[in-house]
């Protein structure tokens, strides 16, 4: 039986193991995944915790139960609150119910009475799943859901074979509500058919084709209280066009499509993998978008698969971008940006087999290894690699065709230069993640004293993703920002404890934090003994 996650939050350590020791989880439908003892704490833990719901305390310090659930509600809509009090306030009731909280109980907290809770929100959790895989259900959205010309001819937007003249018209026509938007955004999701692993643990495994129509009445579910969008389908791939209006945010909206990657693997049991790509002013530019977005998606290979990939996360942002008219230039392209090695070799192999079924003059052979050459150098230029390095040879591009006249050295020289682009692009692609870490180490050092220093307005300074920066900083760095983040001004305030005869508030305020009992809590959960103390031990 799956279990689902709760977590409890209360300032009173005793309060809190009473519960949990008093209640039989397993039996309500749930597991204890996590306790804290303050709003700020349990803040921090939700993240990685994923509860999916939350028994809070209301009178707590530093952050009290209705402003944690407030919080919830905005970051974690689908988490559900159950707010238990020793106070029997009607005005915080009231408040309550404005914020939606499921259940409002007093302390003492009875067992049977929180049990009986728990297995009727157990009973909607279940019901909200089980209609989210109602196969019945996807299948009539599936024979409902067929616009064939209005996705023909977002599909032909998007590639930029859309009358530009027309674009306005037929938006309008088709009922699409993107236009007069701030800028466009593109987002293209690539849905895992079979299952974790391929085990089929769901009834909606077994029926492959409907897997998409649930993600994307996930994707809909999530998008629509935020912007206005469209999605259609184009080839393997799931496309969102979204407006980015002056109401949100493009960071916004790459949050939101964490969430969506998220839920879709808990409820689903399905990895879906999004690319997204430049935004554009103008609709007429909607291929360049289109492209990026998949050419993001590429690098789930390297990135991993069930995330989202902002392309200017994993490629250089001021450097100009190639565009290929063919398959065979983007599928070698491809191979030798995201590899592995075998891949590489596997379309070189497919790229040089054309010269021996063509049976055409020699020169058009030359033609063809310069057109290749081409590519090539032109990825090279892109990455501000050494031509001379990558080729092995300080031998202009002239002279190496005219070396190259067998089909097995063509293969070979190829191969190489092709593997040492691959390894070279990997490097620099570490490099630059390195350096934008220490960019932020720095930023944090430069601005721990900052209490507004939030993961956002480091990736604003940075021109990137929250979601991508907090995975890298944690890989590079060990720890998780808001713990590093900490552990900066801990340290801070460790010297000028040590070092000055400023008050415990002043300290607190100089290191970023404005409220001077908070400090002193954090600090304590630290060290083991107060500002204060610490102070007076010296």
């Amino acid at each position: 039986m799956n279990l689902y996650r709760i977590m409890l939050v209360d300032d009173e350590e005793e309060v809190r193991k009473s519960i949990i020791k008093k209640i039989d989880w397993e039996a309500a439908g749930f597991q204890v995944v996590g306790d804290a003892e303050n709003g700020e704490d349990a803040l921090e833990k939700l993240e990685n915790l994923e509860a999916d719901v939350v028994l809070t305390d209301i009178r707590m310090p530093y952050m009290d139960g209705l402003t944690l659930t407030e919080k919830i509600s905005q970051k974690y809509p689908f988490t559900k609150v159950v707010i238990f009090s020793g106070f029997d306030d009607f005005e915080y009731a009231q408040k309550a119910i404005k914020l939606n909280v499921t259940e409002y109980i007093l302390k003492p907290v009875n067992v049977e009475e929180l049990t009986a809770i728990l297995k009727k929100i157990k009973k909607n959790l279940d019901e909200e799943i089980e209609q989210k895989r109602n196969v019945n259900t996807l299948r009539e959205s599936y024979r409902n859901s067929l616009p064939i010309i209005r996705e023909h001819y977002l599909n032909d937007m998007v590639r930029g074979e859309a009358d530009e003249e027309e674009i306005d018209r037929r938006l309008l026509e088709y009922g699409i509500d993107i236009l007069d938007a701030k800028k466009w955004l593109i987002a293209v999701a690539d849905v895992e058919r079979d299952g974790r692993g391929g085990r089929e643990t769901l009834s909606l495994h077994r029926e492959r084709e409907l897997i998409p129509i649930s993600v994307k009445k996930i994707m809909e579910e999530k998008l629509e209280d935020y912007c206005r969008f469209t999605m259609f389908n184009s080839s393997t791939e799931m496309v969102l066009i979204a407006a980015i209006d002056g109401e949100n945010t493009q960071t916004g909206m790459m949050e939101l499509l964490v969430d969506i990657c998220k839920e879709c693997a808990r409820i689903l049991e399905v990895k879906v993998t999004i690319g997204v790509g430049e935004s554009c002013l103008d609709l007429r530019d909607m291929k360049r978008s289109f492209q990026t977005a998949m050419d993001a998606l590429g690098y789930r290979a390297i990135v991993g698969e069930g995330s989202v990939i902002y392309i200017n996360d994993v490629e250089p942002v001021s450097r100009g971008k190639l565009q290929f008219s063919s398959q065979e230039e983007s599928e070698l392209i491809a191979a030798i940006k995201f590899g592995p090695r075998e891949k590489i070799e596997r379309t070189v192999f497919g790229v040089v087999e054309k010269m021996d079924d063509a049976k055409v003059h020699f020169r058009q052979y030359q033609a063809y290894i310069l057109s290749v050459m081409n590519t090539v150098i032109q990825l090279i230029q892109q990455y501000d690699l050494n031509i001379t390095e990558m080729f092995g040879s300080d031998r202009d591009y002239f002279e190496i065709i005219s070396s190259l006249q067998k089909r097995e050295d063509f293969c070979t020289w190829l191969t190489t230069s092709a593997v040492r682009i691959n390894e070279a692009i990997s490097e620099e692609r570490t490099n630059t993640t390195r350096n934008v870490i220490q960019e932020a180490k720095q930023y944090i050092l430069d601005n721990y004293h900052d209490p507004e220093l939030s993961v956002e307005k480091i990736c604003r300074h940075l021109h990137m993703s929250p979601a991508y920066f907090s995975t890298m900083f944690k890989k590079e760095t060990g720890q998780a920002y808001i713990a590093y983040l900490t552990d900066v001004r801990l340290n801070k305030a460790v010297e000028l404890l040590n070092k000055t005869d400023d008050k415990t508030y002043v300290i607190a305020s100089k290191v970023g934090y404005q409220e001077q009992n908070y400090f002193s809590y954090v600090f304590k959960k630290k060290f083991g003994v107060s500002p204060t103390k610490y102070r007076g031990a010296k």
